[in-house]
Parts: structure tokens; sequence; C-alpha cells
């Protein structure tokens, strides 16, 4: 068995295949290095229901998963690998790899995600090469979900937010000025706190102050990370990741303003990255 998992902060999808064939898809809390423990990370694994089961049945993983851009954060999810499957393989990656192999065309691309945090690198079919480095939701993540609700709060709690849209945000959560902050400052996994305001985002998608926003995010992120890339105007450009989804049409649209060339839009890669693994692995 092969169990292939690609996991933002928010969410972890998870795939079970036994020769070429799908044994389970599931779904867990996600994980993240920066913001979970090697003993968190093993616990959410132990707890996907074919692997409380048929441990021992699994001999390779593939985890690719927000915060593992470098070594040392690789290792955090290989620990907790070991405790939870000791006998597997494990191969440990970071998520923006699994949105270039997900996309991947046969031709050299940039694949971008637009989750509850943001990414994009270059991808040739053998290297992933990125220019801006990722800097998770204090520092960046522009264009994600917790930066557009980092910046509905920010409206917010200054009252810049239009009358109709403050009182639509006050019927709908009834939060103080202190929750926020409490649940932004004191309680863990802050940055997905903050994307779960992309839900009232959607719901007013089609208001004019929204669609500034969404506009200057999306403008925001293909400005620093696509356009860095020196050949961007030559490449189709892919997204993966519910904000990308979600708000395609103006994502889309910023995208034509700027001569970028959309390929395709993914809400979840699972499917594709698990496809592109059978492919390597059951024909060689």
């Amino acid at each position: 068995m092969i169990l292939i998992g690609i996991s933002g902060s928010t969410k972890c999808d998870w795939q079970i295949i036994e020769n070429e064939s799908l044994i389970l898809k599931h779904s867990t809390s996600g994980i993240n290095p920066f913001f979970h423990s090697e003993e968190e990370i093993a616990e959410t694994i132990r707890n996907i229901p074919q692997v409380s089961i048929d441990a021992q049945k699994i001999e390779v993983v593939y985890i690719y998963s927000a915060g593992c851009g470098s070594k040392s954060r690789q290792t955090v999810v290989k620990r907790a690998l070991s405790y939870a499957l000791p006998k597997a393989h494990h191969y440990v990656n970071h998520d923006i790899v699994a949105s270039a192999l997900a996309t991947y065309e046969g031709v050299p691309s940039i694949a971008c995600i637009l989750g509850t945090g943001s990414n994009a690198c270059y991808f040739d079919g053998d290297i992933v090469r990125q220019e801006t480095p990722a800097l998770d939701y204090i520092l960046g993540d522009e264009g994600g979900g917790s930066y557009f609700g980092k910046k509905l709060l920010n409206a917010y709690l200054y009252k810049k937010l239009p009358k109709h849209l403050s009182t639509a945000f006050e019927a709908t959560y009834k939060v103080t000025k202190n929750d926020i902050l409490e649940s932004v400052y004191m309680q863990p996994y802050a940055n997905v706190y903050l994307a779960s305001y992309m839900k009232f985002i959607e719901e007013h998608k089609s208001d004019e102050y929204v669609i500034n926003m969404l506009n200057k995010g999306f403008s925001l992120f293909m400005d620093l990370y696509v356009t860095s890339f020196t050949k961007h105007k030559e490449l189709k450009t892919h997204f993966t990741g519910a904000i990308s989804y979600i708000f395609k049409d103006i994502l889309s649209e910023v995208a034509i303003s700027k001569e970028i060339s959309i390929g395709k839009i993914i809400k979840e890669p699972i499917d594709d990255l698990v496809s592109y693994h059978i492919n390597k692995h059951y024909q060689k």
C-alpha cells in the first residue's frame, strides 16, 4: 500500500493506493511542522482509518506539507512518520512540490498555491525553483486565506468596512475586539483562524469593496511571486488551492491585466498527484 497526503495548514487530503486501485480517500486537519509537534502529526496519521487497522501493510508514504520548505522542518514530519508507520519508507516535501507535480503538463510552467497560505514555483519536470520565499502568515501569504482574513479583520476593527458589510459581519460572528485579539495572539493556529473568515468574503464576493480587496491581494501575489520569474509571460501559470478556485473569475481578470496566461485551476490537487505517483510507481 502507498499512502499519499497533501497538507495545508487547515486540511490534509489523504489517499491510499494498492495495486493501482484506490483503497481510501480521507481528510484530516492540516499538519504543518511550524505549528504542530511530532506527536501531534503522528496522532493525525494514526487516526486515518486504514492506517489504524492496516499500518503494517503500508510500505511507502509520500507527504507534501505546508511548512516543509527546509530540511529541519521535513525532519519533524519524518520523525512523526517513524512513530506512526515505522516500517514504511517515508518521503517528505513541501506542498508547492505537490502543486507542481499535480499541474504538470509535460512542459515548463509556474505552479502556485492559494489556500490558507500562498506560494509559487517554476517546474520543468525535473527541477523545482523558487524566486520568492514563502514567508507564512505574519510576514507574507499574500493572496491566501490568512492574508485576506487579516485584511478583513483589520478593516473591521479600524471601522473602515462599509456600513453594510460591518453590520453583516457583526450579525454573522458576534465577536469582540478582545475575542479577535485573543484568537490571533494567544491561541494556536492563528493562520487557520484568520483564513476562516474567507467564508464571509466568499458570501460577499460580488460586493464592490470585497472585489477591490481581492483584486489588490491577487495583484500583489502575482507581482511578488509570478512576475519574479523572468519568462513568466512565455509560460502557463497553474493554480491549486481553494482560494484560487473559489475566486477564479477575479483571479483570471487580474492575470489577464498582467499578461499572465493561466492554465489549470484545481481546488484539491490530490487526485492529480495520486495519478502522478501511480504512473511513476506502477508503470516502470
